[in-house]
């Protein structure tokens, strides 16, 4: 009785089974992949190989679970990784995205053309090579569209007359199409990590370089601050001048946090504070900056820091204010009004690990931290404005979650209708959450949707929906595994691997080479062209920043849409 008790739970069916296959596999899954050899490792990839492996050997899961956890993972990985890249996505895709979209678009008629050689010179019928390309590059999208085709244009030739089994055709081709998708699949994962590795054997990338390199780059347009303290000389450009006509005049942006006069009483200047010789002011200004302020405000007291300020004026305190309010999300200084109205002065403002030097215009979100400098009445009362409750920050926001994925699901689901094409496209469950996560997480305060959530949130949420789909992938791919390679289908994973790894290399060299690509952004845009979420996670933990995250998800849209369109045009002259 208790050895059936246990087969039954490990063997047998029903939610509570499938559940325990996938936990199973999911723990395990991660856990090899804490392992590295030589320093690299496929990390949480490892979920779906175990997953195979488990489904080979007959702990399957049953297949209407592992559908919707399929499904329902994809859609929170995708749409946690919109919500962490969307506020930095728009002004990436100015900075490179046109030329990164140029190159996902080579990678994806590369893979077509691939796909056509090998039918040419190897005589596999074209169908098949449309289901083994879309495997290869992980596209279920794709194969759906194509399977879809066959189904409407052998049903629609049925209905005329022109065929007398229309239906059992369809049928059988669309077969055709999931099996050289099936076996293409699980290696198609592994050639896209491939291709990556390679591309960073062949340039011999430092990955902590490539990193440097891009924060270096990201900080020249960031006004990082430096806090220092200046005594005014007399005849520099500062004495007898206005702060506000030195703010128009010195060419770079400062904030003047304390003033102390000659006579030794402090004050926080405004913009009317006339300075002169002999006076030292507490200045916020940019690190590229620094040789600009000296010679406007003249020399540096390099022994008077904080607490010297605060022993001459002890009715003055600098304290950090949260942005909780939703009220003043996505309202600028200027509007708020905050030197004006209560005589406090934001000297920097902390946004993601990023400090950055405040101006009249720049915008604060829910969850930044401004460094308030006033008296502790008037820095309580803007604390007061802005909401200063890291409780509510760290409460969880199920709602805008849902309600994000429940306008995502819509989007993806709209069919899309071209010209010449016999079936409408659609972004699906992928594509769909992704680009409304990354409206929202950047338009969203404009129509007073909230969508912060802290980064442990939004990496517990990535995370977990990554590893459900993963589970659920390798669980429906492992039971026909080794039939289909004895009989004969290894062909099939040999011409996938090619489809795969030949695109990605080819563009990847030349992107390196021609437009001198950043190595985390160039991981992004092989796993975004080839719409490959466990690639993305890969690239996500080498890089140990959201460097190839953003561009993922800038070339994600157009891939999705091309790789689509390109299996029905495929299909549709397969088919002719």
């Amino acid at each position: 009785m208790h050895e059936s008790w246990i087969n039954n739970l490990f063997f047998g069916s029903g939610v509570a089974h499938s559940l325990l296959i996938i936990a199973i596999v999911i723990a395990a899954g991660v856990v090899i992949g804490h392992f590295k050899v030589k320093g690299l490792t496929l990390g949480t990839t490892w979920v779906l190989f175990v997953g195979i492996i488990a489904s080979h050997f007959g702990l399957r899961a049953d297949p209407a679970v592992l559908s919707f956890v399929k499904d329902f993972g994809l859609i929170l990985f995708v749409y946690a990784i919109g919500l962490s890249v969307g506020p930095n996505f728009f002004s990436s895709f100015k900075k490179g995205g046109l030329a990164l979209n140029g190159w996902a678009a080579l990678i994806v008629a590369g893979a077509c053309l691939c796909a056509y050689i090998i039918h040419e010179v190897t005589g596999t019928p074209l169908l098949t090579m449309v289901g083994v390309m879309q495997g290869a590059v992980t596209n279920t999208p794709g194969l759906g569209a194509a399977q879809q085709t066959v189904t409407d244009v052998l049903g629609q030739a049925a209905a005329q007359g022109m065929a007398d089994s229309g239906a059992a055709s369809a049928g059988s081709l669309v077969e055709d199409l999931s099996t050289g998708y099936a076996v293409a699949y699980p290696l198609g994962v592994v050639g896209i990590i491939l291709s990556m590795l390679l591309l960073r054997f062949i340039f011999r990338i430092n990955v902590k370089t490539e990193g440097q390199k891009l924060d270096a780059k990201d900080a020249s347009k960031i006004a990082q601050p430096q806090v220092l303290t200046f005594e005014i000389v007399s005849g520099c450009k500062a004495d007898g001048v206005s702060v506000l006509d030195l703010h128009g005049s010195c060419g770079f942006n400062f904030v003047l946090s304390r003033l102390r006069k000659k006579d030794l009483s402090v004050e926080i200047p405004s913009s009317k504070t006339v300075l002169n010789a002999g006076d030292r002011v507490r200045a916020v200004v940019s690190k590229k900056d620094f040789s600009k302020a000296v010679r406007i405000f003249g020399k540096v007291i390099e022994n008077m820091g904080e607490q010297d300020w605060n022993v001459l004026d002890k009715d003055l305190i600098a304290r950090r204010v949260y942005v909780t309010k939703r009220n003043v999300d996505g309202r600028n200084l200027e509007d708020l009004a905050i030197r004006r109205d209560y005589g406090v002065s934001i000297t920097r403002i902390l946004r993601t690990g990023i400090e950055i030097v405040p101006m009249p215009n720049t915008e604060i979100f829910v969850g930044d931290v401004l460094v308030a400098v006033g008296s502790h009445e008037d820095v309580e009362k803007v604390a007061r404005l802005l909401g200063n409750s890291q409780k509510k920050l760290y409460a969880p926001r199920i709602a805008p979650i849902f309600f994000g994925i429940a306008l995502g699901i819509l989007l993806g689901s709209l069919p899309i209708h071209i010209p010449g094409m016999p079936q409408a496209v659609k972004l699906g469950l992928a594509g769909g959450p992704l680009i409304v996560a990354i409206l929202l997480s950047y338009f969203g305060h404009r129509i007073g949707f909230e969508t912060y959530t802290t980064q442990s949130a939004n990496l517990m949420l990535r995370e977990m929906g990554l590893c459900l789909f993963l589970a659920a992938v390798g669980l429906g791919a492992g039971e026909n595994f080794a039939q289909t390679l004895s009989d004969g289908g290894y062909r099939y994973v040999l011409y996938g691997f090619l489809i795969t790894v030949l695109p990605l290399l080819a563009v990847g060299i030349l992107a390196r080479i021609v437009s001198g690509t950043n190595y985390l952004t160039l991981m992004g845009l092989v796993a975004g062209s080839t719409t490959d979420p466990p690639a993305l996670a890969f690239a996500s933990e080498t890089s140990g920043n959201s460097y190839a995250a953003i561009g993922y998800a800038t070339v994600y849209p157009l891939s999705m849409f091309l790789r689509v369109v390109a299996a029905q045009v495929l299909t549709l002259l397969a088919l002719s």
